[in-house]
């Protein structure tokens, strides 16, 4: 437990300082201090800075949770579903907003980047499975269910992206809940036989 709690100390500590001062501004010893430990803990619990926020971007992205979703939660209505879905989806993305603007802010981090790729992905699937069996059971208009997976994906991202890169400023979380619930709504209409 100590040493999952020294991984999370660090990762968490990492995403700070990096989220201030870039990936390439902030050293190891930096990290290891503000996470309470010696530089020599950090090599020894990731070896390498890049190591550290490849396992934080792995550890903190939202596929895992995305999947238990599906899962457990779901109760095939797509009004509730849609709207459970882009709330978690939403919750967890702001969550992990530092994390977001260190990957996509720095070109270094490409690799990182496309690693990342597998959490889009693994929703993509999750969604297009869950579109296709509304589909089978006739809960949907015959349509393409990656289609709609994607359309649904880049209406969520999109929206988060505004937030991240200043229009979360001016909109308030009411606001966005109000846009989210307006969107889902005219998807549904789109899709309900």
């Amino acid at each position: 437990m100590q040493k999952a709690n020294t991984k999370s100390k660090l990762m968490l500590a990492a995403i700070d300082l990096m989220a201030e001062k870039g990936y390439k501004g902030v050293s190891t010893k930096e990290i290891a201090a503000a996470a309470g430990v010696t530089e020599m803990t950090l090599f020894r619990n990731f070896g390498s800075k890049m190591n550290l926020l490849e396992q934080a971007v792995e550890h903190y992205h939202y596929a895992v949770e995305m999947t238990q979703l599906f899962q457990d939660q779901l109760i095939w209505d797509l009004r509730a579903d849609l709207l459970l879905i882009s709330g978690m989806y939403h919750d967890i993305m702001n969550r992990n907003r530092k994390l977001f603007l260190i990957v996509l802010g720095d070109n270094e981090l490409t690799g990182i980047r496309e690693k990342a790729q597998k959490h889009p992905q693994a929703l993509f699937e999750l969604l297009t499975n869950y579109f296709s069996q509304m589909l089978e059971q006739n809960k949907l208009i015959a349509k393409d269910p990656q289609a709609q997976a994607m359309t649904f994906m880049w209406m969520n991202y999109g929206a988060f992206i505004s937030q991240l890169y200043g229009g979360g400023a001016a909109m308030t979380e009411e606001t966005a809940a109000r846009i989210m619930a307006s969107s889902i709504e005219l998807f549904v209409r789109g899709l309900t036989p």
